[in-house]
């Protein structure tokens, strides 16, 4: 599967993005889906995730309650909002895929798609 992000630029402290991720390639439904992030110099991290049948959902405490991210199957797409940013969330964000289980979303994606650039500014 092929993934696509955008939406991503410049914000404030305390401002708010979302991000988009378009699928193709294969079906979108059959797959979980979830968002990483990569600060400069640190390792790629998990941000959130959500399951095919979107009755799952999972994030890291660091974005608990000001993240959510959300899947349109009829679109192909998954979406992360970020609300309350704060300049630690400054990152390169990429989405992922993955069609074993939920958790193996988190830990070992099957595709990736290219980053998009997320800069808070304080």
């Amino acid at each position: 599967v092929q993934l696509q992000a955008s939406g991503g630029g410049l914000v404030q402290a305390g401002g708010s993005l979302r991000l988009s991720c378009a699928a193709s390639g294969r079906t979108f439904s059959n797959y979980d889906m979830g968002w990483f992030r990569q600060a400069l110099g640190k390792e790629r991290e998990f941000v959130g995730a959500i399951s095919w049948n979107y009755l799952n959902t999972d994030y890291a405490d660091s974005v608990k309650g000001r993240f959510t991210i959300s899947r349109d199957n009829a679109k192909n797409t998954v979406y992360l909002q970020m609300n309350s940013l704060k300049p630690e969330d400054t990152a390169v964000y990429y989405c992922a895929a993955a069609g074993g289980s939920f958790r193996s979303l988190k830990y070992k994606p099957d595709y990736w798609g290219q980053g998009t650039q997320v800069t808070v500014s304080s």
